[in-house]
């Protein structure tokens, strides 16, 4: 299956990241040290100006709870214009992570391309095991559908109404968007797009007999960094979702017709490579519309160290709005 696009950014090299210790805590501490902080000042002298845009917390109610949503919204000359949406979702695991990793980036996004954005700070496992990621992200979803009219969001989704995220993120939007479809409560206001960078779409040990010789990336990249096979495997334990529940391994579902089309981008030395290849393929056998880029030389998470590449995801995300060819 060939690519739209090919490219090879500057590789990062695995010792920039630090392996994570066995105690949560640490992991977010070091997280947050290695990843959050250096993310936020590279991509800080890229954002616009501050008056361009404003930025919102607001508390959603979840079961058992409640989580944080920062809602990004551009501002601009005729106060009654309206926007598409893109709800997303941070990556780390389900178990680090929060709304400041992408922020910046999604703040210029916002600006760019006249979006309104809704970052999602669910609640992380160990603490807050499988399902519980999956239903405060789809809680979210109905709460952005509930104030999609007002002046929150200056929202109209006929103009657009995305999901997505990067790695745990895009494997929350891959599941998102398939309960969506089946959920009554969306109908009329269904997803038009999917945004998957670097997902999860399958864990490895539930791989369908059909597509194992495809999966080949976990063996090959296992030992590559930042995120090798056994961190891989150190996660979903925090995690704790069944290998085969389609919640956690979204290629398994029955049916993945009727899906938004998708922008899929994948690291060709990362461990879930493979993933993105194989749904790119089965989502077009669905007759779901696929733009992939494929990145060969690049590891997990590479869009951190690079505004560049992180502009062609930004080209992915106005594909989906209908605003490139």
């Amino acid at each position: 299956m060939a690519p739209e696009t090919t490219a090879t950014p500057t590789r990062v090299e695995g010792s920039a990241r630090p392996t994570p210790p066995a105690d949560v805590q640490q992991a977010r501490a070091l997280f947050d040290q290695f990843v959050v902080v250096p993310t936020k000042a590279m991509f800080e002298p890229t954002l616009p100006p501050r008056d361009t845009y404003t930025v919102n917390n607001y508390n959603v109610p979840v079961e058992g709870g409640e989580i944080l949503v920062r809602c990004l919204v551009p501002v601009v000359e005729n106060k009654d214009e309206t926007f598409p949406v893109f709800v997303y979702i941070h990556g780390g695991g389900m178990c680090v992570g929060g709304v400041e990793l992408d922020d910046y980036p999604l703040r210029c996004w916002c600006v760019r391309n006249k979006l309104s954005v809704v970052i999602v700070d669910y609640r992380l496992a160990p603490e807050y095991p499988f399902p519980i990621p999956v239903d405060d992200c789809h809680a979210a979803l109905k709460w952005m559908q509930t104030v999609s009219n007002t002046s929150l969001l200056k929202a109209d989704l006929s103009k657009g109404f995305i999901v997505g995220g990067h790695s745990s993120g895009g494997n929350l939007s891959a599941a998102l968007a398939h309960i969506v479809r089946d959920d009554p409560f969306f109908e009329g206001r269904r997803l038009t797009g999917q945004f998957l960078r670097e997902a999860g779409i399958c864990h490895h040990d539930a791989y369908p007999d059909k597509y194992k010789p495809k999966f080949r990336s976990m063996e090959e990249n296992k030992d590559q960094l930042p995120v090798t096979k056994e961190k891989l495997e150190h996660v979903y334990k925090w995690y704790n979702a069944p290998p085969s529940d389609p919640r956690f391994s979204p290629l398994l579902i029955s049916s993945h017709e009727g899906l938004p089309r998708a922008y899929i981008a994948a690291a060709g030395l990362d461990v879930l490579r493979d993933d993105s290849l194989v749904y790119a393929e089965v989502l077009r056998e669905a007759g779901v519309d696929v733009k992939f880029d494929l990145y060969p030389d690049a590891t997990h998470g590479f869009h951190f160290d690079s505004p560049t590449i992180s502009r062609d995801a930004e080209e992915g995300l106005r594909w989906l709005l209908n605003l490139t060819s």
